[in-house]
């Protein structure tokens, strides 16, 4: 299975970069990962936040493949522990999922149509957090995730 870590929004700033790329090389020892950032779609005085969550939606669904499995980040979403995480990753990993696909939406949300097509929306908290440390949180917890599939020292309970 690979792991696909998907945010809109604006390169990694360099506060978050070297824990992003330390947590991302970690993961990569027990799945292949890669990140994917989507531009933003352009903002103009006559643009909704509608028709911006619209035009990235599409630009999404265009990369997303029918038979990848979708997590939408969503304030709204279910909540995991640590150990349900880790749960979660392994039980699409032995359904043969081949790609497990993580997306961070835009500044305004997603689409109902990204929505739609989620196949399992989490949220990490009912706090909202700066995109850019959700990035860093998402990558630090699938790696906390990998080492409790394997049993490891990283997680303490």
């Amino acid at each position: 299975m690979k792991i696909q870590l998907w945010s809109v929004g604006k390169t990694h700033e360099s506060y978050v970069k070297e824990g992003v790329d330390e947590f991302t090389k970690r993961i990569s020892k027990y799945y292949p990962v890669e990140w994917k950032i989507f531009t933003p779609a352009r903002q103009t005085v006559n643009t909704s936040e509608n028709d911006i969550k619209k035009n990235e939606a599409q630009t999404i669904l265009q990369v997303l493949q029918k038979e990848d499995y979708l997590v939408l980040l969503d304030e709204k979403g279910k909540q995991m522990t640590s150990p349900q995480l880790a749960a979660f990753i392994e039980g699409r990993a032995n359904s043969s999922v081949r790609q497990l696909v993580f997306l961070i939406g835009g500044a305004f949300g997603v689409d109902e149509n990204i929505k739609s097509r989620a196949n399992f929306i989490w949220a990490f908290s009912q706090l909202v957090f700066p995109h850019q440390l959700v990035r860093l949180i998402l990558s630090e917890q699938i790696y906390r995730a990998c080492t409790i599939i394997r049993n490891e020292k990283y997680h303490h309970q």
